[in-house]
């Protein structure tokens, strides 16, 4: 069996999809499925258990011998959620608590870590484990319980025998559709543009930036997953990666593809950044991929043009599922 957290979110459900896809049925699914609002992303999909968030070690406890490889993806994501104690109890001690249960019982972990934690990127974006860790600034409470969780995970003695940290940089594609405020800026642009022929973009407050050209590092989703289903067979050389595409581009590229694969005439305008999240806003992200191609995955990422395209015209445009 394979467990995957956070099973009826954005990632994860796509990767049970991929899985899916490959064969892999035996899929324990675990979340909090009183969220309705999530639930169609794995609906239709062959899954051998469905698993409630706060049961799972007790439920692992007992069945742990036929676990093949846990997918920790399940995490609070919300980036304007500014309690502390809400990511302490969901990101870190839930995390906390799988790590040691994959080192009791021998088990792989592959675990989600973000982009955020690079803060405003002054440091860079290396993802060498002894490199940045424990001097980067997030610039959130969601960044730092990543961070934090990085940090722990690399001082533990015991590891399982397999770990990877996937630092996620700006994700987007199908099965988002729940996420509200947090879904991607192509999702807002679609139905912006739908219903008005015209979509917003946030005006940049940073001098260094014209408004459209902040830039950030976006990656299909279908990519994502394609990284997680090599690790669930390339068992070697555990630490943190980063998962982007290794390059950046800006939010009027973005907003102009969205136009294109919709065969609207493109019309953007701007807004300021709301304040509750201007001084937290990350201007340039760009993720270091050549630790990930060091060990061996040689795919190509989906370009920007490329993915917005298929996420447009496959499933935005027909509210299908992936």
């Amino acid at each position: 069996m394979i467990v995957v957290t956070g099973a009826a979110g954005f990632i994860a459900s796509c990767l049970v999809s991929r899985l899916n896809a490959a064969n892999f049925n035996d899929i324990v699914v675990v979340d909090n499925f009183a969220v309705e609002k999530k639930l169609p992303n794995i609906r239709g999909k062959k899954l051998r258990e469905y698993v409630d968030r706060e049961a799972f070690f007790p439920w692992l406890d007992a069945h742990h011998e036929q676990v093949e490889f846990v997918f920790h993806l399940g995490a609070r994501t919300d980036t304007t959620e500014q309690d502390p104690a809400i990511f302490d109890l969901l990101n870190l001690n839930y995390s906390k608590q799988m790590w040691e249960a994959c080192v009791r019982y021998n088990l792989p972990l592959v675990y989600a870590s973000s982009g955020a934690t690079y803060g405003d990127g002054r440091l860079g974006y290396s993802d060498q484990d002894d490199a940045l860790p424990q001097l980067l600034r997030p610039l959130n409470p969601y960044g730092d319980s990543k961070n934090d969780f990085d940090k722990w995970a690399l001082a533990q003695e015991q590891k399982p025998y397999f770990w990877a940290g996937l630092k996620f940089f700006n994700v987007y594609g199908p099965n988002e559709y729940h996420k509200g405020r947090m879904a991607s800026v192509i999702l807002h642009a679609f139905r912006q543009i739908r219903e008005n022929g015209s979509m917003q973009l946030f005006r940049s407050h940073n001098p260094a930036y014209v408004d459209g050209g902040q830039m950030r590092d976006f990656v299909y989703v279908k990519d994502v997953v394609e990284v997680c289903y090599f690790l669930l067979h390339h068992r070697t050389h555990s630490g943190l990666y980063n998962l982007g595409t290794g390059q950046a581009r800006t939010f009027m590229d973005l907003a102009l593809n969205t136009f294109s694969a919709m065969g609207v005439p493109a019309d953007i305008r701007f807004r300021d950044t709301p304040e509750d999240i201007r001084d937290t806003y990350q201007y340039f992200t760009e993720a270091d991929m050549r630790k990930l191609r060091s060990i061996g995955y040689d795919r190509p990422f989906a370009t920007l043009e490329e993915g917005i395209r298929d996420y447009v015209q496959r499933y935005l445009a027909t509210g299908a599922y992936y």
